[in-house]
């Protein structure tokens, strides 16, 4: 990987991402393959939408069809093999890795089905850490606030170990929001919850999400969680299609 951009890309570049500053985010032309000894594995081939600021978004379809990956991509997790990604002006498929993590601590928060806390950290030191990261002055009084949101204000030393499922789930969505961020991608957020705790979850995490103004994208392969966002995008084979 190049470490820095040719100055023609990013002099190419710079129109296209002013033409479209009011999308949340955009994806052109998005292509992932892997070479394999038998031949090339097409994981997504020409996905293309924008998502406006403010949208809540899913992205369905069997498992397999590419719903992960296209959400790496959108991060910039990972590298698309061809087309562009344009994240709040940034364009993210052009970056460089240090680049890329530079716009995730800035505007970018993630909630994964399997949390992702930090064990050795208390559920204050993991809110408190992307907040850390960014170089806030003050990381505390904002974690202790937003655990408090979620219900946790009395949980605050408690370890990963010490909480159940849905108490670290919670823990995941103060630590995501924190920071404020323009995006939020939410992977399968309820896969390790019982039923009930999932739906708890997922008003908590509308409620949040409708409070901070966040542009939301949710890959799910629930159905009926996806009806509860304003728009659905389905992907099948590595395609989009109708919805």
């Amino acid at each position: 990987m190049n470490r820095a951009d040719p100055p023609s890309i990013q002099a190419d570049a710079a129109p296209a991402i002013a033409a479209h500053a009011g999308h949340a985010l955009e994806v052109s032309g998005l292509g992932k393959h892997v070479p394999l000894p038998a031949g090339e594995l097409t994981i997504l081939e020409d996905v293309g939408f924008t998502i406006e600021r403010g949208d809540a978004v899913a992205i369905v379809g069997a498992s397999g069809s590419g719903k992960s990956t296209l959400l790496a991509l959108m991060a910039g997790l990972d590298v698309p093999s061809s087309g562009r990604v344009v994240l709040e002006g940034e364009p993210m498929s052009m970056l460089d890795e240090d680049g890329r993590a530079r716009v995730r601590g800035e505007k970018v928060g993630f909630v994964f089905q399997s949390f992702q806390l930090l064990p050795s950290l208390t559920a204050l030191e993991n809110v408190m850490l992307p907040l850390e990261l960014r170089g806030d002055a003050d990381v505390e009084t904002p974690a202790r606030a937003i655990l408090a949101q979620v219900g946790l204000g009395e949980r605050l030393g408690h370890y990963p170990r010490q909480l159940s499922g849905g108490e670290q789930q919670r823990v995941a969505l103060a630590r995501a929001f924190v920071t404020r961020p323009a995006l939020l991608f939410a992977d399968e957020p309820t896969g390790n919850l019982d039923t009930r705790t999932g739906q708890a979850i997922i008003e908590l995490l509308f409620d949040l999400n409708a409070a901070a103004g966040t542009t939301l994208v949710l890959v799910t392969h629930d159905e009926h969680l996806a009806q509860r966002c304003n728009r659905v995008l389905r992907l099948d084979g590595g395609r989009l299609v109708p919805a």
